[in-house]
């Protein structure tokens, strides 16, 4: 049975996944104003997750997976690489959001769909339709007035865009489910963001641990890092690429939104540059559901007695 891409239940659990990663900035600006350092919330995010990842594991019953995939060198190297790309993706969004730089990071979440396509048709040899072109065409066009906007290129942007599509690319090739490489990825990550806890601690800087508010602030970070994810595994088996391409939009909609209430400068050459960034998004959306309706049409007409 092929996905509907109007069940109701997935739609409105893709929806709260999108939302949750929508208003992550919200977070992220909450602890730096409790007094966390990027870095520091960085390194809660890395070790609570691992706790979080490992129960979800256990409800699902793949601890055995995971057991095996620890157990392939070649399979756990490559989780090794895309936990630095993730790493490196987590350490610029919190950086951008608790330095305003929030609207530069929504800008790299609208073009990262855009930019998987790209990559999927230089990597893997998928097909660009005429709409997707327009769509990443528009896109770069919106980031050429970003950089004129913003009188530098919009870098943050970019390397989150870069990393995020350079982790699904790697994802891609991993015979892991989405649970079981967070909680290896989470697993790598652990040492690090652990040691450098355990630093802070030793020094007195370590927010998390100086009240019981900060270390509550620290925890919430396992669960807001690992809910989404379990909420976009399941959606994203129960409805076509078409519905979860269009409700994907709405996490950036919500980051733009949470850099303009915590007062990020937009003037007008930055917003005709988000214009086309919109443009380029809807056109996508736009492609992503025809070529929906195109496979559906095509599987009735093949269902069909002759």
């Amino acid at each position: 049975m092929s996905p509907s891409p109007t069940d109701p239940r997935a739609v409105a659990t893709a929806v709260a996944c999108y939302t949750l990663w929508g208003l992550l900035p919200l977070l992220f600006m909450a602890m730096a104003g409790a007094g966390f350092a990027a870095p520091e919330i960085l390194a809660h995010r890395a070790v609570w997750s691992v706790f979080v990842a490992g129960l979800v594991l256990l409800l699902a019953g793949q601890w055995g997976e995971a057991r095996a995939v620890l157990a392939r060198p070649r399979t756990f190297g490559w989780l090794v690489l895309s936990a630095v790309m993730i790493a490196t993706n987590w350490s610029l969004y919190v950086f951008a959001t608790t330095h305003h730089a929030t609207l530069e990071a929504s800008l790299g979440y609208y073009i990262n769909p855009l930019l998987n396509m790209a990559a999927g048709a230089v990597l893997f040899r998928e097909r660009i339709d005429r709409l997707s072109g327009v769509a990443i065409g528009l896109a770069a066009v919106g980031v050429a007035i970003q950089t004129v906007a913003l009188g530098h290129v919009p870098i943050i942007g970019l390397t989150l865009a870069i990393t995020f599509c350079a982790y699904a690319v790697i994802r891609k090739r991993v015979a892991a489910s989405a649970q079981t490489g967070l909680f290896v990825e989470c697993l790598v990550l652990l040492p690090v963001g652990g040691l450098f806890l355990a630093w802070l601690a030793t020094h007195g800087q370590a927010v998390g641990f100086s009240s019981p508010a900060g270390l509550a602030w620290a925890l919430v970070n396992g669960p807001a890092t690992v809910i989404p994810l379990v909420l976009f595994a399941w959606s994203a088996r129960r409805l076509p690429l078409s519905t979860v391409g269009f409700i994907q939009f709405l996490a950036p909609t919500l980051q733009f939104a949470c850099g303009v209430w915590a007062g990020e400068a937009l003037t007008p050459l930055r917003v005709v540059s988000f214009v086309f960034i919109w443009a380029g998004a809807g056109v996508f959306a736009l492609a992503a559901f025809l070529r929906s309706r195109a496979a559906r049409q095509a599987i009735r007409e093949t269902a069909e007695p002759a």
